[in-house]
């Protein structure tokens, strides 16, 4: 009769490493995910003059029976804040975010432009028929090209124009009712003092 020799006992720390680390892994994955706020984004446009494009209507797009013309370059410098959301029919945030536009479009001295990113005419008038106009003017950028040249990383995105046709302010994401009351309206609020005094 033999007698197996006895294995040596393997710690027990050992035999918990290997869920030691991948629990580890995963809360550095859970803590990027996090602290990855597309909203804090920095724009290398802050400050420079809007980029150059031009954006025709959007196809049948009327408000009021009058047909809402697209927007340029040469729209902006006008002396007035403008306020450009980039948006689509097909993003959901855009659809939750569309009562803080119409609410600004209330603003006096505030003007605001959408641009219609990668959209079907149809679909874009038909969302704005829904959820109701808030833009003076909306440009089709079907193939989104335009989008690209003002630094889009996703829609929706909201950009803030000074009156001198410069870019102020940029947020990539849904503006909810905090954002748009915490971050947006000082903003605009900042820009219009000049004006005033």
């Amino acid at each position: 009769m033999s007698v197996e020799p006895e294995l040596p006992k393997r710690p027990i720390w050992l035999t918990a490493l290997p869920v030691l680390v991948f629990a580890g892994i995963a809360a550095l994955f859970f803590y990027a995910l996090q602290a990855g706020d597309p909203s804090r984004l920095p724009s290398a446009l802050i400050g420079k003059p809007v980029p150059d494009f031009s954006l025709k209507a959007v196809d049948g797009l009327k408000d009021g029976g009058q047909p809402v013309p697209g927007f340029g370059t040469r729209d902006f410098a006008t002396g007035q804040i403008t306020v450009v959301n980039v948006w689509a029919s097909w993003c959901v945030p855009c659809t939750r975010e569309h009562p803080q536009l119409v609410a600004l479009a209330k603003r006096p001295g505030v003007q605001l432009f959408g641009i219609n990113y990668k959209d079907k005419a149809v679909a874009a008038r038909r969302f704005l028929g829904r959820y109701g106009n808030p833009f003076v003017r909306v440009g089709d950028d079907a193939n989104g090209r335009a989008s690209v040249e003002w630094g889009l990383t996703g829609v929706p995105e909201t950009f803030v124009v000074d009156g001198a046709g410069r870019i102020a302010f940029k947020y990539v994401g849904e503006l909810t009712p905090v954002t748009y009351r915490r971050l947006l309206l000082p903003v605009i609020e900042k820009l219009e003092k000049p004006a005033r005094e």
